[in-house]
């Protein structure tokens, strides 16, 4: 089975707990904290591995969450990191952020990689917080959750030549007969759903891959008929050959169908009509093909278009193919590898997404919802999750923070009293007036 797109969730590891530990040697009198860090947790990498073809296994799994880090230790030794956790990709795997649209990244290349989702920091222990005034801290940090979204994975087949058309031109057995692929085959539209590709030998060691592309018809950039599942696979290509039916065994006119299918191409994306492309006429055995070759060079000449080579061809009967496979291999040698569509910068070998920040850490909002006031922090919410709440000293930490950053001085302002209940994120605590 091909599958072409696949929606899964990804999340880094989380990062280990730091701990809360003290020293207790002989003869060490006084030996103070030691509580060691967590580990960080592993990243969630895609690597592009170039024996897979498909997204099939994405079909079967949704869900990738690297491990955590390791928790802290005692004698102030960290925790270890977390292995990053490696998820395989086909070449040509394109992975959209399914909240914003954007394109994270583009891969390409074999070995390619892109961390999609960092590993959370891990915790501090206790021996981080000891100061002059505190030399001995009851306080500790959870690790940092990892970061976490849906992502939507789409491929576009690497070939170097595409084979476009309506259906039932030809392009199916074209690609039987230059290739070892067995693309199914009727005689009725849309024999072709997904994308085949196969290896043409053209001899001289010279090769190329080509793809028998699911036949368009007339709205496709819309998404009529197969629609984008079939255009998004022609923006890898690097030629277009164009198979036409010149024979008219469908009853329609070729030319016109020559120009309804570059029509739907520059509907989906202009670019492709930079693409250099060839015309497969095809069926030059059936009856009438000749009379409607020299019609379809006419018309090509009357519009501007005679400058296209035009190579009669019948793929049933194997006429004109090897002439058409040498100049393709011929234009490919002049055509730099895997032009990109999208406006994408260059993936390094490991580039990190950046996710971008909502707002200011420090920034707050406050407002009333009966008798409760609701804070929103980033940066408090932030420190609450990491905080253990359960000792003194992190209720401690906790009111300096409030003061520091305003939240207690606004909440006064805003009709807060002793005894009133405060919500910052998933901590409620009882407002308390100071003097």
């Amino acid at each position: 089975m091909f599958l072409d797109k696949a929606k899964i969730y990804v999340k880094g590891g989380d990062g280990g707990d730091g701990i809360i530990s003290f020293r207790r040697e002989l003869y060490v009198p006084e030996g103070g904290p030691a509580g060691g860090d967590g580990g960080k947790g592993g990243d969630l990498i895609f690597r592009v591995d170039e024996g897979l073809r498909t997204l099939i296994d994405f079909r079967y799994q949704k869900h990738f969450k690297a491990p955590r880090g390791e928790r802290g230790k005692t004698k102030g030794m960290h925790g270890a990191k977390a292995e990053d956790m490696i998820v395989h990709v086909p070449p040509g795997t394109v992975v959209v952020d399914d909240d914003t649209h954007e394109i994270i990244a583009d891969l390409t290349r074999n070995g390619q990689e892109v961390v999609i989702a960092k590993g959370g920091r891990g915790g501090r222990g206790n021996m981080r917080f000891a100061t002059s005034r505190n030399p001995a801290p009851y306080l500790s940090e959870n690790g940092e959750e990892g970061q976490e979204r849906w992502v939507v994975l789409e491929l576009k087949v690497m070939a170097d030549v595409g084979l476009v058309g309506f259906p039932s031109v030809g392009k199916s057995t074209l690609l039987s007969v230059v290739s070892a692929a067995q693309p199914k085959i009727g005689a009725y539209h849309f024999t072709t759903i997904t994308p085949n590709l196969g290896v043409v030998d053209v001899g001289e060691g010279r090769s190329f891959v080509m793809a028998d592309l699911p036949g368009l018809i007339e709205g496709a950039h819309e998404g009529v008929g197969l629609g984008h599942e079939f255009l998004r696979h022609v923006e890898r290509t690097r030629i277009i050959i164009h198979v036409v039916d010149m024979a008219a065994t469908e009853e329609r006119d070729p030319y016109d169908d020559w120009i309804k299918i570059n029509e739907e191409l520059r509907l989906y994306n202009p670019k492709l009509m930079e693409r250099p492309q060839i015309i497969a006429a095809n069926k030059m055995d059936m009856p009438g093909a000749e009379e409607f070759l020299r019609e379809f060079r006419e018309k090509l000449k009357r519009d501007g278009f005679d400058s296209i080579e035009i190579f009669p061809i019948s793929a049933y009967a194997r006429q004109g193919i090897q002439e058409l496979l040498y100049r393709t291999a011929d234009l490919l040698e002049d055509i730099p590898e895997t032009p990109l569509v999208e406006e994408v910068k260059d993936v390094s070998e490991r580039k990190i997404y950046k996710f971008e920040k909502e707002a200011d850490d420090n920034e707050f909002t406050i407002r009333r919802e009966n008798e409760l006031f609701v804070v929103e922090c980033i940066g408090i919410e932030r420190m609450l999750k990491r905080m253990n709440m359960n000792s003194y000293d992190g209720l401690l930490r906790f009111g300096q923070a409030i003061r520091k950053s305003g939240i207690e001085a606004a909440l006064r302002q805003n009709g807060a009293k002793d005894g009133d209940m405060v919500q910052i994120g998933d901590f409620e605590f009882e407002f308390v007036e100071q003097e």
